[in-house]
């Protein structure tokens, strides 16, 4: 109910009030002057009451007038209501859509015409209160869509679900060809409206656009078939021929106008090749082939010669649809460049087997005179270091008989012979150093030990070795102090620096020699630079070869120097590199990686001029050594008692009254006996740690640590008589 008519409800309710009262006052006046009869009561009575009338007929009339107003404002509402459902009927109308709306029970509410011509069939059963699913089920029955021609119940039953869901657009295909879009969305108290809109020429244009592009691809496609080289021909699932190309109908010899009728089908083709395509159309060959169960076929590849000497190849290939797609290729030109590349390969196959062959029959060779040549190098070293020992023996006796001469008084001829003698004994000292040493680093018998070292303690010790012969020779040893460290072997590098500094001074007959290191990046280059004779750049090469002199053999060197360097170099992984030309001097380099600064060692302190030892005990197997040291020994003023074996050496020492100051011993003292063995006996005979040297010819790096490691000093033969002496005044 509206407000103007519940303001018109209260109105008349308030009237028939008022009336009821004016009766019911009326009446009492009657009955009062019926009873008592008297009139003035009755006059002033019936004045109260016209006051009263007044009263009530004034709110009567007021009342009137509201329910006039109110009667007017409700016919004024309701024209406007009337106007505006008119022009939204309009509106409706005026829509090219169909439209509907749905009240919040899904009943219909309002539609247009648009909305009824969807439905001709049912629209004069379409009226308002008629509900969504009495419509869509009248639809059904009409079959008015294509769906519900199909099955009526399943599209009623998704046409409701989809109206009661109301969340967007879909399509139905009508019966009739049209095509509607539908788009329905709720209300804000629940209900659905529906706008229905033809897009039948979109659909159409969408057809045309489709159609176009399929027209556009086909040809496309047939393009690309007419340009592949092998025929082609593609089959329908049902075996009917679908798409062909121009190379086909000339492999097949077909007619170019009636090619389709000649080959409609599969079956068509197959009987055309038995008679175009002899011994090609076997089953294996041309036989249809498809997918099973939904899954795939690989392609079939099969080659056929021909009776007239072509040769096709035939490949097969099943499509997804269940169609088919054939190509044929004339492969008989590259069938015979295969055959004829096929012979050419196995004749150079043949070719590289036959080199095969010889190069391992080369290799072979090679093989067995690098091991002969290995055998040789290796037995050359073994007889080496087996006969060191022997060899240094005899020349460590004469060291030691011409140092004792040279002590004593002599005419002056004599002592130049005396010298002569000491010269000619280092000399082949130095040769078989040098020998020994190339026999160790050619059977790699040498192990680098890398360490961090100091160059410029390096070159203290070279200069203190080198400066007396360099000015003898009436030349100027310079040595540029460095703070450089480098990573090497110590003995090795020391070596090889010692060899070119040699050869400097040897070669050099005026001018200096000058020693340096800078660095370059991560290298360290050491450097020995002389203004010697110089060397042809033909020639330096072959200055590393072993007894390679290039001044005829007048000088006093051996030709192994450089030699050395070159194998230490290539073992400490140390490139050398030389710069020389004659008239100019030479200039050798060692590059060495560089290393931060380490910690220097400590100062070697001075070793006293005398010999602090008074009693010596000699043990060696060789007679004429022991009479060497007793010659040299008593030419310093020491007293020695000497003993060939080990027993005799006890004798020795039981028989003195003290315990001799130093044990010399020779390493190898015969029948298996060592030196370091026999000094252990001897400290137990004496009860004390007496200070022992072990003089040996073996030069191998681990025998000295072991020696050393248990207390021992260590010497090398040939004994140096100085390198003795300042040894026994460091123990004594």
């Amino acid at each position: 109910m509206s407000e103007a008519a519940a303001r018109i409800a209260a109105l008349e309710a308030r009237i028939a009030k008022l009336e009821r009262i004016n009766l019911s006052l009326m009446g009492r006046v009657e009955r009062s002057t019926d009873l008592q009869g008297n009139a003035f009561s009755a006059f002033e009575t019936a004045i109260a009451l016209e006051g009263k009338v007044r009263e009530r007929t004034a709110d009567l009339e007021r009342a009137l007038d509201d329910l006039a107003a109110s009667n007017a404002a409700l016919a004024h509402a309701r024209d406007a209501a009337d106007e505006a459902r008119r022009r939204l009927g309009d509106a409706i109308e005026a829509l090219d859509e169909g439209f509907a709306i749905f009240d919040a029970d899904d009943r219909l509410v309002l539609c247009n015409q648009t909305y009824l011509s969807l439905w001709p069939e049912i629209a004069d059963r379409i009226v308002p209160g008629m509900r969504f699913d009495e419509i869509a089920g009248a639809i059904g029955e009409g079959q008015r869509t294509l769906n519900a021609l199909v099955a009526p119940d399943r599209w009623v039953s998704e046409r409701v679900g989809q109206h009661r869901l109301a969340d967007g657009g879909h399509v139905i295909s009508l019966a009739d060809g049209r095509w509607i879009q539908v788009n329905e969305q709720r209300t804000s108290d629940g209900g659905v409206v529906g706008v229905y809109t033809d897009i039948t020429d979109i659909k159409a244009e969408d057809a045309r656009q489709r159609a176009l592009e399929l027209a556009q691809r086909a040809v496309v496609l047939q393009g690309t078939l007419d340009a592949m080289p092998q025929g082609v021909s593609v089959f329908a699932p049902d075996r009917s021929l679908v798409a062909w190309n121009d190379p086909l109908l000339s492999l097949l010899d077909l007619p170019k106008v009636h090619a389709r009728q000649s080959i409609a089908d599969h079956a068509a083709l197959v009987e055309w090749c038995k008679v175009n395509l002899p011994r090609a159309d076997a089953a294996d060959t041309l036989g249809w082939i498809g997918t099973a169960d939904g899954g795939t076929v690989e392609e079939v590849v099969a080659v056929r010669r021909l009776a007239n000497g072509r040769s096709i190849e035939i490949r097969r290939l099943a499509m997804p649809d269940g169609g088919m797609v054939m190509c044929f290729d004339d492969v008989t030109e590259r069938l015979r460049t295969a055959d004829a590349l096929e012979q050419r390969v196995a004749a150079r196959t043949r070719e590289l087997q036959a080199e095969v062959r010889e190069r391992e029959a080369a290799e072979g060779a090679m093989r067995a005179a690098k091991t002969t040549a290995e055998q040789a190098n290796l037995s050359k070293t073994r007889f080496l270091a087996a006969a060191s020992h022997d060899l240094l023996q005899p020349l460590n006796a004469a060291r030691l008989f011409v140092s004792a001469l040279s002590t004593r008084r002599m005419a002056e001829g004599n002592r130049k012979i005396v010298a002569q003698t000491a010269s000619a004994l280092d000399s082949i000292e130095g040769l078989l150093e040098a020998l020994l040493e190339i026999s160790k680093l050619d059977a790699g018998a040498i192990t680098p030990e890398l360490a961090d070292i100091a160059i410029g303690d390096l070159f203290e010790t070279l200069y203190t070795e080198f400066a007396l012969v360099a000015a003898e020779r009436g030349l100027s040893l310079t040595v540029l102090p460095t703070q450089l460290w480098v990573r090497s072997d110590r003995r090795l590098l020391r070596r090889v620096l010692q060899n070119l500094l040699s050869n400097a001074v040897r070669y050099t007959d005026h001018g200096g020699i000058i020693m340096s290191a800078r660095q370059a990046g991560r290298s360290v280059f050491v450097s020995v630079a002389d203004t010697g004779r110089g060397i042809d750049a033909a020639h330096h090469e072959e200055i590393f070869e072993e007894f390679r002199r290039l001044d005829n053999g007048t000088s006093q060197g051996m030709g192994l120097g450089l030699a050395i360097v070159q194998r230490a170099s290539r073992m400490l992984d140390h490139p050398i590199r030389l710069a020389s030309a004659p008239g100019e001097g030479a200039t050798f380099s060692i590059e060495v990686p560089v290393v931060a600064g380490g910690v220097a060692r400590p100062a070697l302190s001075a070793a006293p001029r005398g010999i602090g030892v008074s009693n010596v005990l000699v043990l060696d197997n060789e007679e004429a050594i022991l009479a060497g040291m007793r010659a040299m020994l008593g030419g310093w003023g020491v007293k020695v008692k000497t003993a060939s074996t080990l027993a005799q050496a006890c004798a020795q020492v039981r028989r003195a009254r003290q315990a001799p100051d130093v044990i010399l011993a020779d390493y190898h003292l015969g029948e298996g006996a060592l030196g370091d063995e026999a000094v252990a006996a001897l400290r137990r005979t004496i009860g004390v740690e007496v200070p022992a040297v072990i003089i040996t010819a073996d030069r191998m790096p681990d025998l000295k640590e072991r020696l050393t490691a248990a207390g021992l000093h260590v010497l090398q033969k040939p004994v140096k008589p100085a390198q003795l002496r300042a040894l026994l005044a460091s123990v004594g």
